[in-house]
């Protein structure tokens, strides 16, 4: 009997040894399909911490839905909205990983590659057109590659936002009216340190909690771009709007390196063509839609003022040659003198 029950045990080892070795031998890269049959599709995840009505998110359609023609349909994108995967910290470290793979992350990923810190000065760009030509130049392409290199974190593309603008529960007309007030800010140390200057009381804060934040007077204001404003519902909460134009703003489509790099040749390169069709969408989207935005928040009762930002601007950059020093002299040089 017990001679027996020792062969039954050894065929029950043996037999799981052997469908352990078959299950083994037969995985596949994620491009890979079938072998006589339709591959399936590669579903990838796409994270973002705006809500279902911003323009990222229509971005992000667009661009799964180019990826999914570009691919015949061997890779679908499922978009996660509202910080669904997390806020952009988390995000970034899942892009990392491997477990999130695309993000729409800003200024935070400067935490993540400190050469990026450097675009996070407030009234360091002269305008949209010098944004432009930095982020679609020379100087863009560098730091996208100090991205992947120090980060793991591949940069598919620059998507534009509009000039962050201030809102507040009074009316803000000069410098002196943010003197002590408390700003939400991102986690970004060059915007914490340039509100200091200015005067204010920055308060880093995830966005996930702004609406309530300013609902309960926990802070008195917050700063972001017109369709960020519009998408958050932050008129519900802040009757004022002044026009700063402190920091003309972007958004980089980040991809995980770890993601790129188990897809098919054919599959990346169809996903960095997407990308760039999509960035071409965004930024007409972007350009469109803010006046329309901002006109329909006056409906709502907002009032806007336009106060000179000589004084908030001389302010800001007084902070400029530490994070210069800091994150990278020869980046900052550069993009002051792109002209």
């Amino acid at each position: 009997m017990k001679r027996l029950v020792k062969a039954l045990a050894l065929l029950l080892v043996t037999a799981t040894l052997l469908t352990s070795v078959v299950g083994c031998s037969s995985s596949k890269p994620q491009g890979a399909g079938k072998a006589g049959g339709k591959s399936e599709p590669v579903v990838l995840k796409l994270g973002h911490i705006q809500t279902q009505e911003d323009l990222w998110q229509l971005g992000a359609e667009k661009f799964a839905e180019l990826v999914e023609q570009k691919t015949d349909g061997q890779v679908k994108i499922e978009i996660y909205p509202n910080s669904t995967l997390g806020n952009d910290r988390d995000m970034a470290e899942g892009l990392q990983m491997g477990s999130v793979d695309f993000a729409l992350i800003a200024g935070v990923l400067g935490n993540f590659e400190p050469s990026l810190q450097i675009m996070e000065l407030p009234y360091l760009f002269r305008d949209e057109e010098h944004l432009r030509k930095v982020i679609y130049g020379p100087v863009g392409q560098e730091l996208m590659d100090k991205l992947l290199t120090n980060a793991e974190i591949r940069g598919l593309a620059f998507w534009e936002r509009g000039p962050r603008q201030l809102t507040s529960n009074k009316p803000i007309n000069a410098v002196e009216d943010i003197k002590g007030l408390k700003i939400r800010v991102p986690e970004i140390p060059p915007m914490v340190a340039a509100w200091k200057a200015m005067g204010a009381n920055p308060t880093p804060m995830a966005w996930g909690e702004v609406y309530t934040a300013l609902q309960q007077k926990v802070v008195d204001a917050q700063e972001n771009p017109i369709p960020y404003i519009y998408a958050g519902h932050i008129y519900e909460v802040q009757k004022y709007i002044a026009m700063t134009n402190h920091k003309y703003e972007y958004v980089i489509l980040a991809m995980s390196d770890a993601t790129y790099n188990k897809l098919t040749p054919e599959q990346q390169g169809a996903i960095e063509e997407a990308a760039r069709e999509a960035t071409e969408y965004e930024n007409q989207l972007v350009a469109e839609k803010s006046d329309a935005l901002l006109a329909e928040m006056k409906e709502k009762g907002v009032q806007v003022t336009n106060p000179d930002t000589e004084e908030f601007a001389k302010l800001a950059q007084t902070v400029h040659a530490e994070f210069a020093q800091k994150y990278g002299q020869e980046i900052y040089d550069k993009i002051v003198n792109t002209k």
